[in-house]
């Protein structure tokens, strides 16, 4: 079995690999300041939870946007596993070409969802992933990675909002009934949600409009909002929430053959 580490700004999430299928996932708390036993203590009740023994994850991968989480992590899993994990970045030799003015700053969760979604469609794709940040990321039937977008997230844009702004409340962000609200949360609700929604349709626009190829792109939307705001846009195909464990598990393998 493999385990796979999503590392966002908030949140990270923990996928477990059985060959192709993914046994079991898990979003925990985001927090450096967490040392290599504590984080393998949770790892361990996580495994535990789903009747995995540590000796049973036979290797580990970690994409993450939070340098100073990524070695604690890898320490951790190393200690409680005993696997060293591979650590997937724009260093890392993948099948991506990485055709923008800086392809070392790329993040590792832009290059691993255009990995997946590149080797999984063999066509040309718009990653959209609704997290902390917004991302667009746009790549290319033969593996081009084009570059994209990156925006403020909606859990992001709404927590500035309530902060900013000495009477509005702060409201659970769920789809609204109807656009016009009569209610301060209905009129928070339209304006977070639905307007997350509106520029995800207006900025794929937008792209497609610019794409170098002859070929239509395809919109993939994933990360932890896209169930909600996905549903509410024109333009996105298809959703994908675990497309970045999936590229996790796919960067893994090809990884480990490279260096045999």
């Amino acid at each position: 079995m493999i385990l796979v580490f999503d590392v966002g700004n908030t949140e990270t999430t923990v996928g477990l690999f059985a060959g192709d299928t993914l046994r079991g996932h898990w979003r925990i708390t985001t927090d450096a300041t967490r040392t290599p036993d504590e984080i393998a203590l949770t790892l361990r009740g996580l495994l535990a939870a789903a009747d995995i023994a540590p000796r049973d994850v036979g290797g580990a991968a970690i994409g993450s946007v939070v340098p100073s989480m990524t070695d604690p992590l890898g320490e951790a899993v190393t200690l409680l596993c005993g696997v060293a994990p591979v650590v997937v970045d724009a260093r890392s030799k993948l099948p991506i070409t990485l055709d923008v003015l800086e392809p070392l700053t790329v993040g590792a969760d832009r290059i691993i969802n255009t990995l997946a979604a590149s080797r999984l469609h063999q066509s040309d794709t718009i990653v959209v992933d609704l997290g902390t940040a917004t991302t667009y990321d746009c790549i290319t039937a033969d593996g081009v990675f084009l570059g994209g977008v990156i925006a403020p997230g909606v859990r992001t844009s709404a927590e500035t909002l309530f902060r900013r702004t000495s009477k509005l409340p702060a409201t659970e962000l769920v789809p609204p009934a109807r656009v016009i609200g009569r209610r301060t949360e209905e009129c928070i609700r339209s304006g977070v949600v639905l307007g997350a929604a509106d520029a995800v349709d207006g900025l794929v626009r937008r792209i497609k409009a610019e794409w170098p190829t002859p070929r239509v792109p395809i919109v993939i939307a994933t990360g932890g909002l896209a169930p909600m705001i996905a549903p509410l846009c024109q333009t996105v195909d298809r959703v994908e929430p675990h497309l970045t464990l999936v590229g996790l598990r796919m960067a893994y393998h090809l990884l480990r053959e490279s260096t045999r």
